[in-house]
């Protein structure tokens, strides 16, 4: 048989169920820190195409005997386009997520 443990006296009682406010506090704490850690992974994810891309493209320019320089630079642009589209992404991503949470809170009321 398992028996409640009983808090120690110096610690604070605290009774979940008769004040949902502590509950509704922790929750938004979660999901701000969860969406922050998302926002930190989709900048990991952008980063990590723009060097792959760019790093796929100078080794196939340097594997086909194309100029060095030119094929640096073409792999730099194919970079920077790559990080500004997935810049763009993430920005509207986030921009229809506020606008659907506003349509759907509207819609509620």
């Amino acid at each position: 048989m398992t028996h409640k443990a009983l808090p120690h006296p110096d610690q604070l009682a605290l009774d979940w169920e008769k004040d949902p406010a502590i509950e509704a506090l922790i929750e938004a704490r979660v999901a701000k820190r969860a969406e922050a850690a998302a926002f930190q992974w989709r900048l990991r994810l952008v980063a990590i195409e723009t060097c792959m891309m760019g790093g796929l493209v100078i080794a196939a320019g340097i594997a086909l005997d194309q100029p060095v320089l030119k094929t640096v630079r073409t792999g730099l642009i194919v970079a920077a386009a790559c990080f500004a589209s997935g810049m763009l992404l993430i920005g509207l991503s986030g921009a229809c997520g506020m606008l659907l949470s506003r349509w759907a809170k509207w819609r509620r009321k």
